[in-house]
């Protein structure tokens, strides 16, 4: 098995100089006998092989192995075709003129094209298939552009997520919903929290567009609206841990007024915390043991404090991204009520036939966010071989 490694390898190798990527992406299909593919999948295998060998592997490493296993166990599978294969080659190049013994390699032959297609087929669906997580999100739903009209299409954005996450048997909480005055909603947040709610909800961020004849419109014209959604992550319990390694910890005398044994005696204490640079002090009491303890309490407020401003500024900055400024020209996707259709603007997305068995918000809708994962995946991928490449073309 090694030696068919060896020689499946070494012809990649031999034509790694006529690598040309970007060419083979043009129409986002993954090409198994693509050069560059072939050249990612055989750096996979010697990655694999050099984790599973040793005998420590960090939490990382464990991880990264876990991870390339099954994309591994199908390519061995494609070695030993590709072995069997050139085994064929080696006998028909010998001087053997019986036609039977013929026939047989050429049955034989077929046999092992036909499978090696099944195992490109089923190393394509591993390597497009989507990494899913069991997690929460905050689902926030907001009017955009269109006045009542945008607020009303709200509402029923709002419900067809939820009768999604009841759909995916996800667990649901309503946070807030504030209402319009003819009973649409300006805006709206749930939490949801289930397996693949992180990962799917997420392609729900963006600006969506609803076209249709409001009912408040006398005139019979359609209109265009607008509603934002914006997919957050859920705000963790953070328990603060402060390794002691990270802590240097000083002690002087207490300065100022608080009697001789204040100012005599070294029970001022001063933390400094190495990876942020941030420091406190407490001299206020007798006990240097004590002044540590209440040193410690400041300085786990303080980074507590720290990491709850980072983590809502990440929040904000993601929101903002997701959703722009609602206008009608930057949208994910379009409700079209009057032709009864749904159509995705992203690459990768599938357009709906049906607009009011869409809002039901069960399997079309899942359908759609498969896709649009896939080819999120499939972009990722794209993105991991040409980055290979490209570093593999620089040290050569």
């Amino acid at each position: 098995m090694l030696r068919s490694k060896l020689t499946y390898l070494g012809c990649l190798l031999q034509r790694t100089t006529n690598i040309i990527i970007h060419t083979n992406y043009s129409q986002n299909v993954l090409k198994i006998t693509d050069t560059a593919v072939q050249t990612y999948l055989k750096q996979l295998m010697i990655e694999y092989d050099t984790l599973h060998i040793k005998s420590r592997r960090s939490s990382e490493e464990t991880r990264r192995l876990d991870e390339i296993k099954p994309i591994v166990h199908v390519l061995e599978q494609r070695v030993a075709l590709y072995d069997s294969i050139e085994s064929l080659k080696e006998l028909t190049k010998k001087d053997n003129n019986d036609e039977e013994i013929k026939k047989m390699i050429k049955e034989e032959a077929q046999i092992y094209l036909s499978r090696l297609t099944e195992v490109d087929d089923d190393l394509k669906s591993i390597l497009l298939e989507p990494c899913v997580t069991n997690g929460g999100i905050v689902l926030e739903v907001t009017a955009g552009a269109g006045g009542q009209e945008s607020m009303l299409f709200a509402k029923e954005l709002f419900e067809l997520y939820q009768s999604y996450a009841e759909y995916k048997e996800w667990e649901v909480d309503i946070a807030s919903i504030e209402k319009s005055d003819i009973g649409g909603i300006r805006k709206a947040s749930m939490l949801m929290k289930g397996y693949g709610a992180p990962e799917f909800m997420r392609m729900e961020a963006g600006v969506h567009r609803v076209q249709r004849i409001p009912v408040t419109e006398k005139g019979g014209r359609i209109h265009t609206s607008t509603v934002s959604v914006a997919v957050l992550p859920q705000a963790t319990e953070m328990e603060l841990d402060i390794p002691a390694k990270d802590i240097i910890v000083e002690t002087k005398r207490a300065s100022g007024a608080g009697g001789q044994h204040v100012n005599t005696t070294d029970s001022a204490v001063r933390l400094i915390h190495t990876p942020t640079g941030t420091t406190v002090e407490c001299q206020e009491g007798r006990s240097q043991i004590k002044n540590k303890e209440i040193a410690m309490e400041k300085l786990r407020a303080l980074l507590l404090q720290k990491q709850i401003e980072e983590q809502s500024s990440k929040i904000n900055s993601e929101r903002k991204a997701q959703v722009g400024s609602s206008n009608r020209n930057e949208k994910i996707r379009t409700y079209n009520y009057p032709q009864d259709r749904v159509t995705e603007h992203r690459e990768g997305g599938v357009n709906i036939p049906s607009l009011k068995i869409f809002m039901e918000g069960g399997e079309q809708l899942e359908k759609l966010q498969e896709s649009l994962l896939r080819q999120q995946r499939y972009e990722i991928l794209a993105a991991e071989v040409n980055e290979f490449i490209s570093k593999n073309q620089i040290e050569s």
